[in-house]
């Protein structure tokens, strides 16, 4: 049964990415308003498949892909970026369950702490992460381009 019938949270199978579902991942990032000009989302892809410290996981449905996330390890906290859910699997509890995976994989290498970036224009990220029992942190996020160009 898809998901689209169902009135429930469901539990998808969650795989990792591979470099054939590059093109379809990517596509899916820009279609949730995830990408921006300034970064190169093939080059955050391939970036992830080239490390041992990053991961793709990916929730299908048949060969559709429903939603994607990408964790990373710094080596002193957990990361995630590029949480994405297609319009149609939206409010079935794959988000949740893409959010689960990622601790899963971070907890499977020993991260203590998971944390992520949400602009804080998205009101409705802020909603669903603080649903999951993630805090706003007290601290403010700098930086700054290395190739010199003012974004």
């Amino acid at each position: 049964m898809g998901w689209h019938g169902l009135h429930r949270a469901v539990t998808p199978a969650i795989e990792a990415a591979t470099l054939l579902d590059r093109e379809q991942v990517i596509a899916l990032w820009g279609a949730c308003g995830l990408t921006r000009p300034w970064n190169d989302p093939r080059a955050d892809f391939d970036r992830a498949m080239d490390a041992t410290d990053a991961a793709i996981l990916l929730a299908r449905e048949g060969d559709a892909l429903a939603g994607s996330v990408m964790v990373g390890w710094d080596g002193h906290r957990g990361w995630v970026y590029y949480l994405a859910v297609a319009e149609g699997f939206r409010r079935y509890g794959l988000g949740r369950a893409l959010m689960a995976a990622a601790e899963r994989w971070l907890k499977a290498r020993g991260c203590p702490k998971i944390q992520l970036m949400v602009r804080d224009t998205n009101s409705d990220a802020l909603r669903f992460y603080e649903a999951l029992g993630l805090e706003r942190q007290p601290v403010v996020t700098l930086g700054r381009f290395l190739d010199g160009a003012v974004k």
